[in-house]
């Protein structure tokens, strides 16, 4: 623990972009995928016990300094289509952020942090460490331990005996971490279990906005303060993973009007989803023009459909119209019952420009 906090204080967390490089106009983005994410603490909340759970109270997330999308190909949820690397630095105002790279958008502020977490217990995290090495074993999408500029280096360098066994940042796990969640932004709490005594708060990964998917790979990121407030309950119900709570206006996407498209799990023949090539189905897959029930391929499709949209009516270019996609477009579940085509919708808030 690096500090420790009193149930109910103000704790101010100073938290560094995803890619922990100094963001501003002209500069290469980094390549360096060992830096991903910094993450500020973790702090002990005082008479916090294994078994609590802790509640954090999101009140302000203040912008620092300018903001960065890029598009960068392989990574991203849209990997297999075909894309150029891109980037966009944006302009932080109080309200809205601007871009020179997209003329005529603004993108509204609604900070909060990708990544909020406590820390896992031996337990948890010994699970952790077996399940996502038979994972990567079998060829799944997993992100290994990179000793390189791991932190901490006296634990996981690439001289420790333990650096296998760290984690990386990039998924979420039952005890919070890189969440990704738009809705946890000011007014929000977000309830994480303790696994250990002082539970161990961090913060990380800070979004000036985001559009439910991060479809790109990345949303507006940005430096940032974090204020929050904490409180122990003692609730069994809550200890399972991540829940939160805030009010209902968090929901809404920033805009009077928007315009949808849809997807379902249709696809070419041939074709085999870059998330299932693991699974040893490749022929079968490919055989098939209709998958049952897949959610990420019907999201692909409605994420397909928007970035042609955009291309079309607003003259963007596709590397353009994934950026906006990322940082602005909600993929969102419209329904799961009716097999075999499960339907995901892709909502373009219509305020975001200007003219």
């Amino acid at each position: 623990m690096v500090a420790t906090a009193v149930p109910g204080e103000i704790v101010t967390f100073r938290v560094r972009n995803a890619s922990d490089v100094l963001l501003e106009p002209g500069r290469s983005p980094s390549e360096d995928l060992s830096l991903i994410h910094p993450v500020t603490g973790p702090v002990a909340i005082r008479g916090a016990r294994k078994g609590d759970v802790l509640a954090v109270t999101i009140l302000d997330v203040e912008p620092i300094g300018y903001g960065q999308t890029e598009v960068a190909p392989p990574s991203g949820f849209a990997s297999d289509m075909d894309f150029e690397a891109f980037s966009v630095v944006w302009e932080l105002g109080p309200d809205f952020a601007t871009a020179d790279a997209l003329p005529g958008i603004r993108i509204p502020n609604r900070g909060f942090p990708g990544i909020v977490m406590t820390l896992p217990d031996p337990a948890v995290h010994k699970s952790v460490v077996a399940r996502e090495k038979q994972l990567r074993t079998l060829g799944g999408d997993v992100a290994p331990p990179e000793p390189e500029n791991a932190s901490p280096s006296d634990i996981c360098g690439s001289t420790r005996s333990t650096a296998q066994e760290c984690l990386r940042t990039f998924p979420p796990r039952e005890h919070g971490g890189n969440l990704d969640i738009r809705y946890i932004s000011s007014g929000a709490t977000i309830y994480l279990p303790c696994h250990v005594d002082g539970c161990g708060l961090a913060i990380g990964d800070t979004h000036y906005a985001q559009g439910d998917g991060e479809v790109s790979v990345t949303a507006i990121e940005m430096d940032a303060r974090v204020s929050v407030r904490t409180q122990i309950v003692k609730d069994k119900t809550l200890h399972r993973g991540p829940h939160y709570s805030g009010p209902a206006q968090l929901l809404d996407i920033p805009s009077s009007r928007f315009y949808a498209t849809t997807g379902f799990p249709i696809k070419e023949k041939g074709f085999v989803p870059p998330w299932m090539g693991y699974l040893d189905a490749d022929e079968r897959v490919a055989s098939l023009a209709n998958l049952s029930n897949d959610i990420a391929l019907a999201a692909r499709n409605a994420l397909s459909e928007m970035i042609d949209y955009l291309v079309e009516t607003r003259g963007l270019t596709r590397e353009q119209a994934y950026i906006i996609c990322s940082v602005a477009v909600d993929l969102r579940i419209g329904q799961l019952v009716d097999a075999p085509n499960v339907g995901v919708t892709a909502i373009l808030p219509l305020d975001i420009f200007t003219n």
